[in-house]
Formats: C-alpha cells, structure tokens, sequence
C-alpha cells in the first residue's frame, strides 16, 4: 500500500490488515503486517546512473519517517543486503537499489552512498533523476507481497488498510484503487546486444539471457530459464517505422542483406530485443542501433 499509510500512524497501531475487493464492497482479507516497514523520503535528489556497477556520486540524503538503516561491507550488499526502493508510490514506478554506506548525519536523517543501481531487472525502466520527496522503502522484510491471482493481473481492484483490531468498514481505513500488472513475474531485458556485419551484408544479431531466479550462481555455465519456454520478440525499427518482428526461440538471428533490403532499412535499423513470458507477457527491450556498411 501506498507508504502514506505508515507515516500516519503514529503511533503504530500494531498488525495492520490489507482487505482488497473489486468493487468498494464485499472485502476480504488479503494480508495482515505485522511489522512496520522502514520508510523515508529523498530529501536530495538521487540523479540517474548506470546500472551494473557501483554508483560512487554524491551521498544522497533520506529522512526516515521509521526506522534506522546501517552501512554493510560490499561483499554483504552484492550478496543481497541493503535493497530498498524508490518511487512515486503508484504501483510500477519503482526503481530497486542497494547501498554499502549509511551515515547518521542527523535526528532521522542519513546519507546514503555506494549504491547499485536498476536492481532486480528495474535497469530497463527509464526512471530518470528522483526528485527529492520520492518515497524509500528498505526490503528488510516487513513490506510484503500482497496476494494477486493471475486472473486479478492489470485488473483494477479496491483496498482497504488500517488497523487489525478494527473492522474493515472502520473510517480510520484508507481505500486506494490500484491495478496491478504482476511486475514480479516481469522477464528482464536481454543483456549484451550485438550485431556483426559479415563480408556479404548479412548482420548476425546476438545478446544474452537473463533471468529473475535463481540467477546468482557462479558456478553453472547458464543462468535458469525462470520460464515455461525461451521466446524471444525481435523487432526492427527504422526511420521510427517498425519494418519487421518475430518471435524467436533462441537468443540470436541472422538479418540477410536481402531481408534489410526488402524492408528498406537504409543505411541504419534499430534492433530491439524482449523477452516474452507466458505469465507475463513481452517483457523490456533491449534495444541497439546499427549502421551498416
């Protein structure tokens, strides 16, 4: 739920209750929460960065409403320690992070710095700077998933939060309306595009799979699939014109001199790359432009 809620119970009123219904009637009991989560706001900016490798800008300031953080050892943060996220509140526009350093520079208020950025397959949404007074919410444990079929996927629903210890129909509840497209099951974008031109014209276009589980072993040759089946949609775009798509099976097509013919490509094409779930459907692209000689 929106992190509004737990800036205005002061104090914490206990376990909370999350009720949802599709219409603002019949309410069920989706989750109760136990714990209140550690939550904050930017007070500066937190300018964009690449995502992959360590963000060593300036310190970024976050003004916790509740809760404490702490500096972890960089071996603890690639190992999954310090994940928080970043957004407006609305439900898919989340950017997910990590930090090493966490420095009390003020009564609730800490300066963050080390961080990796585009976490979690977050990389491919072009989020951009996040203003000061974005919402930050450290994944410690306390913020949980709430319970949504597939059929409820993209389908607006009505939810209710407030305390456990009263009724749902209570007026101390706030009531949002949110649809929620399953971002968990989202594929992450492709990674390593490339695009070689042979001696005749053709262009043999590659990139990389990744996945959302299960991915963090050094040891196996392949990451896990994380899908039902491998699909790919490829795309090429030129002049802002879509000339061709297909889906794929594998990670890699060869683009013949007479098909960039007959599409007109001229002298350039943009390459885009998704990858496709069953449960989700396309995922980001993963994009590439490529000039051919």
């Amino acid at each position: 739920m929106h992190p509004m809620w737990w800036r205005s119970q002061t104090p914490w009123p206990g376990a909370s209750a999350v009720y949802s219904a599709l219409t603002n009637n019949d309410f069920s009991l989706n989750r109760l929460l136990s714990q209140r989560p550690t939550v904050g706001v930017l007070e500066t900016p937190l300018p964009a960065a690449r995502s992959g490798v360590w963000d060593r800008a300036p310190s970024v300031r976050v003004r916790m409403i509740h809760g404490a953080l702490e500096s972890k050892e960089a071996a603890a943060v690639l190992a999954g320690g310090n994940v928080a996220i970043i957004g407006d509140g609305t439900p898919d526009t989340w950017e997910v992070i990590q930090f090493a350093q966490a420095d009390l520079v003020g009564e609730d208020l800490y300066e963050i710095s080390d961080r990796l950025r585009g976490q979690a397959g977050s990389d491919s949404l072009a989020f951009g700077e996040w203003p000061a007074g974005s919402w930050f919410v450290l994944l410690d444990g306390a913020a949980t998933q709430l319970d949504l079929p597939a059929s409820a996927m993209g389908q607006k629903r009505h939810y209710r939060v407030g305390p456990a210890s009263r009724p749902v129909s209570d007026p101390v509840y706030v009531e949002a309306v949110h649809a929620f497209a399953g971002n968990g099951l989202r594929p992450y974008a492709p990674a390593h595009l490339r695009a070689v031109q042979d001696a005749g014209g053709d262009v043999e276009i590659s990139w990389i799979r990744r996945t959302r589980t299960g991915g963090d072993s050094w040891i196996v040759p392949e990451v896990p699939l994380g899908e039902e089946s491998e699909a790919y949609r490829m795309q090429i775009w030129s002049e802002g014109e879509l000339r061709h798509e297909e889906i794929l099976t594998e990670p890699g097509w060869s683009y013949s001199a007479a098909m960039q013919a007959a599409h007109s490509v001229g002298a350039s094409f943009e390459v885009r790359v998704a990858q496709v779930s069953s449960s989700y459907g396309v995922g980001p692209d993963k994009s590439l432009l490529v000039a051919i000689s």
